[in-house]
């Protein structure tokens, strides 16, 4: 593999040279180790899909195909590095998107492709898309460009290691630990084939986003599982079945080895990166770094660890989402329905129980037609977890009834 690997890595500098792989000051004075960033986030399109992409269709070029239509499904960063390459290679292409794909997706995935591909939004989720890319192809004998599950984009997204064996302080061998995360498994499993036999598989932690657990679980039952369900919000990494090609490379390595990652602990690494290092990440691209902040300190201490930044494709509108989301896995930000007696005064002797630091975000009266009590829902921010316990004594010393819902999914959802 080593040597395919290699020469897909040569004809990526067409497009880019290497991406970073940087020290991090701030993250390695913190977990008290040597952290280095690959920055996947600063190849063209702004994620490693554009590795495999690449890699794929240049082969199927020199077979003779840049005659034929290619095609992608995809709503992310595939439909991107997919568009980059049509542009790049001269070639036709038509790129399959869901009609909810979010319009700065359509416009980005338009512009990489500079005239040479056209977009066709099809039903409302990606199993329809991609059906719909499927019978395209047949349709008019094209090409499909899979996502992850094929030999050569594992090969390309492989692209990754060499450039980390290469940019690697010499005197230093090879890292300790390299963490990564896992969506449909392409690049994960291109970059353990690569380090195959010269890194121990101890050496490798997968990250998965929490609501779509799909190496986990295959892992767990020793063959590939279908997710009943995804949560979508790390879009860049949420699959519901990991790919064949991919669980073939990865089925050697133990389910404790994939962390299970919180989608608001995710929140939180991106916000911390945000403010403190000015880094933009989407979801999917902080996956690996949330994984890392969540071994225990003695297996990252004094250490030399990787950490895959997977992608930077970030929407700004939904900056708000992550930032209450984060506040909430960090404990600064709580909701509760508060039952509050219906006289004078009553709401003002509950303010008057909140700290100086306490501060309400929300505030809304869910039931005013009973006779001696109403139900309010509220929200509180605060400048440190404690805080909420003082106020909750304070709470329960005054008599007052309330029920804390932060992390009651169904009434959340239903209400805030």
């Amino acid at each position: 593999m080593r040597d395919e690997v290699r020469q897909a890595t040569t004809a990526l500098r067409q497009l880019f040279e290497p991406t970073p792989l940087q020290r991090n000051a701030h993250l390695s004075a913190q977990f008290d180790a040597d952290i280095y960033l690959k920055r996947e986030d600063l190849t063209p399109v702004r994620s490693y899909k554009l590795r495999g992409a690449f890699n794929f269709m240049r082969k199927r070029m020199a077979e003779g195909g840049g005659d034929r239509v290619f095609a992608c499904a995809s709503a992310g960063n595939h439909a991107q590095g997919f568009a980059y390459c049509c542009s790049h290679f001269g070639v036709e292409g038509v790129v399959f998107m869901p009609v909810t794909t979010p319009q700065q997706k359509i416009d980005k995935t338009r512009i990489f492709g500079a005239g040479r591909i056209r977009i066709e939004l099809v039903g409302d989720i990606f199993d329809v898309c991609y059906a719909a890319a499927r019978a395209f192809v047949e349709e008019h004998d094209g090409v499909m460009v899979p996502p992850f599950d094929d030999p050569d984009i594992i090969e390309g997204q492989a692209s990754v290691a060499a450039e980390i064996e290469d940019a690697w302080p010499e005197a230093a061998g090879l890292p300790d630990l390299i963490v990564m995360p896992v969506g449909g498994g392409g690049l994960s499993a291109g970059i353990t084939g690569y380090f195959g036999g010269r890194i121990e598989d101890a050496a490798f932690l997968f990250a998965e986003p929490a609501g779509a657990p799909s190496l986990r679980r295959s892992l767990e039952a020793g063959e590939i599982v279908t997710l009943d369900e995804v949560d979508n919000f790390v879009d860049g990494a949420a699959v519901a079945r990991i790919g064949d090609a991919n669980f073939a490379a990865l089925s050697r390595f133990s389910p404790e080895q994939v962390m299970l990652v919180p989608e608001n602990a995710i929140c939180a690494t991106m916000t911390e990166m945000l403010n403190v290092e000015g880094v933009v990440l989407e979801p999917a691209g902080a996956l690996a770094l949330t994984a890392l902040s969540m071994l225990p300190a003695e297996k990252v201490r004094g250490r030399r660890i990787v950490v895959l930044v997977s992608g930077g494709n970030f929407d700004f509108d939904r900056l708000p989402d992550v930032k209450e989301r984060a506040m909430r896995y960090a404990g600064l930000k709580k909701y509760f329905i508060l039952r509050l007696p219906q006289r004078p005064g009553a709401l003002k002797d509950f303010l008057n129980l909140l700290g100086p630091q306490d501060d309400i975000a929300r505030f809304e009266y869910l039931k005013k037609s009973a006779r001696n009590f109403g139900s309010i829902l509220i929200g509180i921010e605060t400048a440190k977890p404690e805080n909420f316990a003082a106020l909750f004594e304070k709470m329960s010393e005054s008599g007052l009834k309330y029920q804390d819902i932060t992390e009651n999914e169904i009434l959340a959802n239903l209400i805030i």
